[in-house]
């Protein structure tokens, strides 16, 4: 530090009045400006790097300066990778995607005041679905808080409920209320410990420094799921306990004071000495398949065989248990691979990234019926579970809610480390930890069981495709689930699936392919429609790979910003494939639709619950520099998907929303039909 500048706990500086505590304020003692904003910046943004912090998300504003420019003297040395985003929401969530493709943390940094706010939604996501997202938000120093002064209200804790570790820092060092602004403690302290020539001011500054280090680190252990704690160890020696907790969101508030800007020699130097290389991002099909070099080619074969060997028991001493593996998100190829190496028949969701191989069942939805297998609707065969084991989080049909929720079936989850997505105690499923056990419980499946369900699933899919060919003879176009079956099929990499109509489409409709060919991501923490460009974009820019969006007109409408790009950024590779339907589709499948038939409801319905537009995407596109294209057939999609562009590309696919409860239920009574044979 340069030492000809006046340090803010130099006696000759005036120091703030003292004021009297204030509810909104976190300080009960005297604060003593120790590190000009500048200081605490740097010492945020390296401790972040140190840390593994490598892409970071700004929206513009003044109180955040400090920390802008300390990122961006860290970005020019080669340290970490920055974005802009001018709306913070789309900013939050473009963050969220590089953290979900990366495997790192990421940080969204804001200015002060309602800019905090719109990181909510993408903090609450990031919550329940267990995601390394750093919220670094910029705060009105302490002595304005409380007192109406311009953009500053309580930031400190306004994330209490989702995120794992939440601090205020600031460059002051709070001392005893009774305590001078210099206190004399500090400077015999000092002398005793260095010297009678020490500085106490930069001996504060130096421990300052220290502690703001510290407190970053212990956010990004809390954000990999490390909780950390003060404890008094042996003989009195303070050290710290750690015990394992779920990953996810943090935030850190930091209250700058004036001035805001760096010196001069700040701003034109660019060292960053002592700061680690940023490494090579993980493959996003790689890190969905183990996270290893060269995972994403191991078949499923040689996946279930590894596993065999891991789980070290001889197969054919298990009890025969009629036990069927269901992976939901976030489940992983291991759900894949337990289920083939005990021969059990898998039900896999599209984000599960389980789902292919042989074991895999298409159109189990379809074949458990409403009643998870004890219905009228339901394949009689589904009524012989005895067990289901749970891989991963089950967030997309009632089907296979109402399977878990069978009285008469024993359940089992597998979990080897906490997760965020419920509360201990609040399933019914027994958790178990080591698949060793796990496999003992599940058993092996009976002579022809996997057999059996594998031939309902090979002709409930066939009758799937047929429907819908014969759907896309009649209207000349492809609806929206052939879409969603045409796009899982296609994609090689990357694919987003918006929440809401279309990941079921695709649930319903995706034939298991034999090898892994795509990672699936979606924001299922609290499967909400936000954010969801913004989501792809942040994977696309992680991976460096072209990703393919799929969602429908509302989910794009929602986050039109995650479109908005300035001239200066880098352009992430992405497709996103619209299904415009001028409305909210989902609804005419719930109760909803039920509802609109009454007399006088229809309007009702479609009013609130469709919410029809008539916003031109192509115009849209347009104001935002994104590349348009109508698409009208399977064979036009394929082409375009089959064709990458650089840069965004937007391809709109319309549908008919009132066709689409129509063609649910043909295709439900086409595969009911095949119950039968």
């Amino acid at each position: 530090m340069d030492s000809s500048r006046t340090s803010p706990l130099d006696p000759h500086t005036t120091p703030h009045a003292a004021q009297p505590p204030h509810p909104r304020r976190s300080h009960v003692s005297t604060a003593v400006p120790t590190l000009y904003s500048e200081q605490v910046a740097q010492t945020v943004v390296e401790a972040l790097v140190d840390g593994g912090v490598r892409e970071a998300v700004i929206a513009p504003g003044s109180r955040s300066a400090p920390l802008v420019y300390a990122l961006a003297q860290a970005e020019r040395a080669g340290r970490l990778r920055l974005h802009v985003r001018i709306d913070e929401r789309s900013a939050a969530f473009t963050a969220l995607g590089l953290a979900l493709a990366s495997g790192r943390p990421a940080v969204v940094v804001t200015t002060s005041g309602t800019a905090v706010g719109n990181l909510l939604p993408a903090v609450m996501e990031a919550d329940h679905a267990g995601v390394q997202l750093v919220a670094l938000t910029a705060d009105r120093p302490d002595e304005l808080q409380g007192t109406g002064a311009n953009q500053t209200t309580a930031q400190d804790g306004i994330f209490p409920l989702h995120v794992r570790f939440n601090q205020t820092l600031s460059g002051d060092r709070v001392l005893p209320e009774d305590s001078e602004p210099l206190p004399e403690w500090l400077a015999a302290e000092t002398a005793e410990l260095h010297g009678s020539e020490a500085d106490p001011v930069r001996e504060a500054e130096r421990e300052h420094t220290e502690l703001i280090r510290a407190t970053v680190s212990r956010a990004l252990l809390a954000a990999q799921g490390f909780d950390t704690e003060d404890v008094e160890g042996f003989a009195g020696v303070p050290g710290v306990a750690v015990r394992e907790s779920a990953p996810g969101p943090v935030h850190l508030n930091i209250r700058f004071r004036d001035p805001l800007v760096p010196r001069e020699d700040e701003v034109a130097g660019s060292e960053a000495a002592g700061l680690p290389d940023a490494g090579p991002v993980t493959s996003s099909l790689d890190l969905a398949l183990g996270g290893g070099s060269g995972a994403g080619a191991e078949s499923a074969e040689r996946m279930a065989g590894r596993l065999t060997e891991q789980l070290d028991i001889d197969v054919s001493g298990l009890s025969e248990l009629r036990t069927v593996v269901v992976a939901g998100h976030g489940a992983g190829p291991v759900a894949a691979a337990f289920a083939t190496a005990l021969g059990l028949p898998l039900f896999a969701e599209p984000s599960s990234n389980a789902r292919f191989g042989s074991n895999a069942v298409g159109a189990y939805p379809l074949l458990l019926g409403s009643a998870g297998g004890l219905g009228e609707d339901s394949l009689d065969l589904a009524a012989q579970i005895e067990q289901v084991i749970l891989f991963g989080r089950p967030t997309l049909t009632r089907q296979i809610a109402a399977l878990l929720n069978r009285e008469d079936l024993h359940t089992a989850f597998y979990q080897p480390e906490p997760v965020a997505w419920f509360e201990p105690g609040s399933r019914r499923e027994r958790p178990v930890e080591d698949l060793d056990e796990l496999a003992v419980v599940a058993g092996r499946g009976p002579a022809g069981w996997l057999t059996r369900w594998q031939q309902a699933g090979v002709r409930a899919q066939a009758t799937v495709e047929d429907a819908l060919a014969t759907r896309h003879d009649v209207v000349g176009h492809p609806g929206a689930m052939r879409t969603g079956q045409l796009v899982a099929s296609t994609v090689r990499g990357p694919l987003v699936l918006g929440s809401s109509s279309v990941i079921r489409d695709v649930d319903l409709s995706w034939r298991p392919p034999a090898q892994a060919q795509s990672v699936v991501f979606a924001n299922r923490g609290l499967a909400g429609i936000d954010g969801t460009v913004s989501t792809a974009a942040g994977i696309a820019l992680a991976t460096g790979e072209r990703t393919v969006v799929l969602c429908g007109d509302l989910t794009l409408l929602h986050d039109t910003n995650g479109l908005l790009l300035g001239p200066d950024e880098a352009e992430p590779n992405l497709d996103i494939v619209v299904v415009n339907d001028t409305g909210g589709a989902i609804f005419a499948g719930l109760e909803h639709g039920e509802v609109a038939q009454r007399e006088g409801m229809a309007p009702v319905v479609e009013r609130f619950f469709g919410t029809p537009h008539g916003v031109d995407l192509e115009a849209l596109c347009r104001a935002h520099g994104v590349e348009w294209m109508a698409v009208e057939s399977e064979e036009g999609l394929v082409s375009a998907l089959g064709s990458p562009v650089r840069g965004r590309r937007m391809l709109e696919l319309r549908s008919d929303r009132e066709a689409r409860p129509g063609v649910r239920r043909s295709v439900t009574e086409a595969v009911r039909a095949t119950f039968e044979d």
